[in-house]
């Protein structure tokens, strides 16, 4: 394979090279990136790359769209089939232009928006003040309990009561517990807000069964469609057919040119292979690791943010882990594990003294280990190895030592086997 671009461009190839064998040779926990399928990839690299289709199915700007729109309409249909909505929206790039279009399409800049606050698990397109989001439209933040680290329901209907804001955002992508998307409906519904689901995180988690599922009484639901749903990177934006003529009109011209067929091809296959019994079984495995590596973690004295899991990922919480106790820790702790081949991300936790650029917590998951096969057993050796490199972490050989077992581990389970470059 790419043959090509080796001859035309050898440092583009050697670069690629590189990649695949970093992926191949670590352990990857970041919990927003995962391993789509072959033939996700094909689809990503297709000749639709080549074509303009500016508008909708059967409503294109440009000639020469028969076989676009085939490919965008199947992508509607297995979206909608997927998650049991009304309508959906499958060009938008990526998620933060994704939820702009969302807030767009029924609100006005200024308006109210509530959403949890980024340093407690929410996402930088939630209302952070550096972000178009905050910027824009006026939020007001929920948090996590102090002492549960947990969201308390009825907290946030008295705060919403208080505020009344136009739509209410749940969904998040450091909490790592079950959210009520049906009790944020009803409190939507009782300000007469708009309620929004952002389920980038756990898509595939809702496709497989195993969290519930905010459809179809949710207003709006964003998602991406790499991370648990293990597809291309790009969204798409699902809603109640009401609402349809006017998401639409913001996706386009409202924010975007032309669609990315080429990555809506893509999302049609991962769409449909999140639909088969084997995907299933795969997000029961995402949960199931994960609760075995937040048990290891914690048994060997890890402080983990609400004291373990329901989802795919975990938030380590330095400050209160005994052997290092010390804030905006975080970026030192996941520079050792890389070190070690255990790739994962500092991230601020709950009440976080310290900077965002120096926060004090990790956040690590499971989904792209179970894209390789790993299980229990793996979880569990994994959780001493990275207990080990946070309770010794100036050890360097404990570092070079488990690198070694990480290159042999990765042996065990090949990642893209049949793929050479």
């Amino acid at each position: 394979m790419l043959e090509s671009l080796k001859e035309q461009d050898p440092e583009a190839y050697s670069a690629i090279v590189n990649e695949l064998r970093r992926q191949q040779q670590t352990l990857e926990m970041i919990p927003s990136e995962n391993f789509c399928s072959k033939a996700v990839l094909e689809a990503s690299a297709s000749v639709l790359a080549n074509k303009y289709s500016e508008g909708y199915p059967k409503k294109r700007y440009y000639q020469g769209n028969k076989y676009i729109d085939d490919i965008e309409l199947l992508a509607i249909e297995r979206a909608k089939r997927l998650f049991n909505a009304e309508h959906a929206n499958v060009q938008p790039y990526s998620g933060s232009p994704a939820n702009m279009a969302v807030y767009v399409s029924v609100l006005e800049p200024g308006d109210k928006i509530m959403a949890l606050n980024l340093a407690h698990g929410g996402h930088l397109t939630h209302g952070n003040p550096v972000n178009f989001s905050g910027k824009l439209f006026n939020f007001v933040h929920y948090t996590v309990e102090r002492d549960t680290e947990l969201l308390d329901m009825e907290k946030i209907w008295k705060l919403a009561l208080k505020e009344k804001p136009k739509m209410i955002v749940s969904g998040y992508t450091a909490y790592p517990r079950l959210i009520d998307f049906k009790k944020f409906h009803e409190i939507a519904q009782e300000i007469n807000a708009y309620s929004m689901a952002d389920i980038s995180h756990i898509a595939g988690l809702i496709a497989a069964r195993v969290h519930p599922t905010p459809f179809p009484f949710t207003d709006f639901v964003m998602t991406t469609t790499h991370k648990t749903l293990r597809g291309p990177r790009g969204a798409v934006i699902l809603c109640k057919e009401k609402y349809a003529k006017q998401l639409d009109k913001a996706v386009f011209p409202g924010l975007q040119g032309g669609p990315h067929e080429q990555t809506i091809a893509a999302k049609a296959v991962c769409f449909e292979e999140a639909m088969k019994p084997e995907f299933i079984e795969y997000g029961k495995q995402i949960v199931k690791n994960s609760k075995t590596l937040a048990e290891t973690l914690m048994q060997k004295g890890i402080k983990l943010v609400s004291n373990g899991t329901d989802t795919h990922l975990i938030l380590i919480d330095l400050i209160n882990t005994k052997s290092v106790g010390k804030p905006g820790l975080g970026k030192d702790y996941a520079i050792a594990l890389e070190e070690a081949g255990i790739v994962t991300n500092c991230n601020t936790i709950p009440y976080d003294p310290a900077s965002p650029f120096r926060p004090s917590g990790i956040r690590l998951g499971t989904p792209a280990l179970t894209s390789r096969s790993m299980k229990e057993p793996e979880m569990a050796q994994i959780g001493k190895w990275i207990a080990q490199i946070i309770n010794e972490v100036e050890n360097n050989k404990i570092i070079i030592e488990i690198r070694k077992k990480v290159n042999e581990l990765c042996k065990q389970f090949p990642l893209y086997p049949d793929i050479t470059y």
